[in-house]
């Protein structure tokens, strides 16, 4: 017969007696289906972090070993939603007996999207990094939902300063003419001495959390995509022909925007939609001039919600 196996976590007590908020794994590695909304369900690898509270003074530690069991039913028998997930904290806390009573995990994956070029129509992989968050507290289930979108921003003091020297070069061009022929001016703007300075623009990133109303079923990962964008209107692009990077050009010419500006634009159009209990707005403008960077963050200011920092 085989000798049985010593159980330290519950044959034991504590060295020292004391509760713990969250103990648990993180980094764990396991393909998950996830139901997102308008979306067919897709497989991504994802990183996790799975926790529970250790509330039991005495106890010598929880059991990691029946959170990853759970975790693993999830990824090879169901999908993950809104119900899954909230089903999943719930079994981390029977699992654990009068062990623990609040549960978290934290899911991390790229979510690729096929997105359209701006005016040829070819269309093209973007990657977009995501975490989904779920907290099970005080009997409630509060699910987060965080996504990374790049962007282009331009500066519209360089963008001021840039059409300063462009008058200026108009101006030693044509000071000693009478008058200037429309077909003059026409061939000179096309010219790099027509247009003399261009105004720095930088590879910038919108981070967004948004915490979820009870009402929603699966993830918005593309609504919540597809929010940022327009309100920013500079979308990092896929596939680019000629025209399309011409148009993007246009489009970070037409949108200006400190970071200031663009921390407003976001925090306006998420505050329009109602699923969203809650948000936390930081925008990172990598600055093509500075050294550092440009950051605005934000939030939507509601009692008890998200701190800015």
């Amino acid at each position: 017969m085989p000798t049985a196996m010593p159980d330290i976590a519950n044959q034991s007590t504590a060295q020292t007696e004391g509760t713990l908020d969250w103990v648990g794994m993180s980094e764990i590695e396991v393909p998950v289906m996830v139901s997102a909304k308008n979306e067919a369900e897709r497989h991504v690898s994802a990183q996790v972090e799975a926790f529970v509270n250790l509330k039991e003074a005495k106890a010598k530690g929880i059991h990691m070993s029946r959170l990853y069991l759970l975790l693993d039913k999830l990824s090879t028998e169901d999908t993950l939603n809104l119900r899954s997930l909230a089903k999943l904290l719930e079994n981390f806390i029977e699992s654990h007996g009068e062990l623990s009573d609040r549960a978290f995990v934290k899911f991390n994956f790229d979510y690729h999207m096929r997105r359209k070029s701006l005016i040829s129509g070819k269309q093209g992989w973007k990657a977009y990094p995501v975490t989904i968050i779920g907290c099970y507290l005080k009997g409630k289930v509060e699910t987060e939902l965080k996504i990374d979108v790049p962007y282009s921003s331009t500066c519209p003091c360089s963008a001021a300063l840039a059409r300063q020297l462009i008058q200026q070069s108009f101006n030693d061009k044509f000071s000693s003419a009478e008058s200037v022929s429309r077909a003059d001016v026409h061939e000179w703007l096309g010219t790099t001495e027509g247009i003399v300075a261009t105004p720095h623009s930088q590879r910038s990133i919108a981070e967004v959390k948004v915490k979820l109303s009870e009402d929603v079923v699966d993830f918005p990962i593309t609504d919540l995509v597809d929010t940022i964008e327009s309100s920013l209107s500079t979308p990092v692009q896929a596939a680019v022909k000629r025209e399309d990077e011409q148009e993007f050009a246009r489009l970070n010419g037409q949108n200006l925007m400190f970071c200031e500006d663009a921390g407003r634009r976001l925090t306006h159009a998420l505050g329009l939609v109602e699923g969203y209990k809650d948000f936390w707005i930081r925008v990172n403008h990598y600055e093509s001039l500075h050294a550092h960077d440009a950051v605005s963050v934000n939030t939507k200011g509601i009692e008890d919600g998200y701190r800015p920092y």
